[in-house]
């Protein structure tokens, strides 16, 4: 017999190599099966908590590859201190958080079961945490000799 209760979460995440921060929100599990509103409304929650992030007087341009809640379909409420840029289809080498995704996969967030759906939400704060409290770490898995810009 096989028991099939499960719960899972969401880590909504970017980071900024260049100033070694992120930022990042936990939701309940974003799948095929989640609504265009609630995916939508998520990625604006998202979007909210990277604006307070980027510096002051500054702009964020957000990498965002093919995933269904990165597509808005113009209803994204983007902040004015971001811009979006949208990857091709089928390249997610060129998004630096894939690797950090592999990353916590594997160091983290790997060949673990949690109890509740609580812990899986402590496990997922515990491994962003772990993330952004390392700059050196941020910097050498996000950074991207062709994606930056000067000014």
């Amino acid at each position: 017999m096989r028991d099939n209760r499960h719960d899972s979460v969401h880590l909504f995440g970017a980071i900024c190599p260049a100033r070694s921060v992120g930022a990042a929100i936990i939701t309940p599990a974003v799948n095929t099966e989640a609504s265009t509103r609630s995916a939508r409304d998520e990625m604006n929650e998202h979007l909210k908590e990277i604006s307070t992030q980027v510096a002051k007087h500054a702009h964020a341009v957000l990498i965002l590859d093919g995933a269904g809640w990165h597509q808005g379909g113009g209803d994204l409420q983007v902040p004015d201190n971001i811009s979006l840029l949208h990857l091709p289809p089928y390249v997610p080498e060129l998004s630096p958080m894939e690797d950090v995704w592999e990353y916590l996969r594997s160091n983290k967030l790997c060949a673990i079961v949690w109890d509740t759906y609580d812990v899986i939400v402590e496990a997922c704060r515990k491994a962003w945490a772990f993330l952004i409290d390392d700059p050196a770490r941020i910097r050498s898995i996000g950074a991207r000799d062709w994606a930056e810009v000067s000014g």
